[in-house]
């Protein structure tokens, strides 16, 4: 089994920033790509960024330029530096890893989730 274990997110200010981290662990052969989905209340789950193993990153329009991507190989953690945080991005991040497993097939795990609140 894999786990994937988020922390980071809380309250902040509009302007403020936050890191989240992601920590996948376990049965583990290679991880193919990790990001972050999030989630407004009465709004549909919505890409943020993501990077691949070879470290290519992609990113939401709404969060170019005021959102990093980075990863750890050798700790399977990846993280998502928020800046210059606005009211709308609001929401409950989800963190994914798309991972091979030692049998060689390839399976998405998710995160519990982590709440992102920003106030005016």
């Amino acid at each position: 089994q894999v786990q994937l274990v988020e922390s980071g997110g809380g309250l902040v200010q509009a302007g403020g920033s936050l890191r989240l981290s992601c920590a996948a662990s376990g049965n583990i052969f290679s991880i193919i790509s990790m990001g972050w989905f999030r989630q407004a209340p009465g709004k549909q789950r919505e890409l943020v960024a993501t990077i691949s193993r070879a470290g290519f990153t992609n990113y939401a329009d709404s969060v170019k330029g005021r959102v990093t991507i980075s990863k750890d190989n050798a700790k399977n953690t990846a993280y998502l530096q928020l800046n210059s945080l606005k009211p709308e991005d609001t929401a409950v991040y989800y963190c994914f890893a798309h991972v091979t497993l030692p049998a060689l097939s390839n399976v998405d795990y998710w995160g519990q989730g982590t709440q992102v609140t920003v106030s005016t």
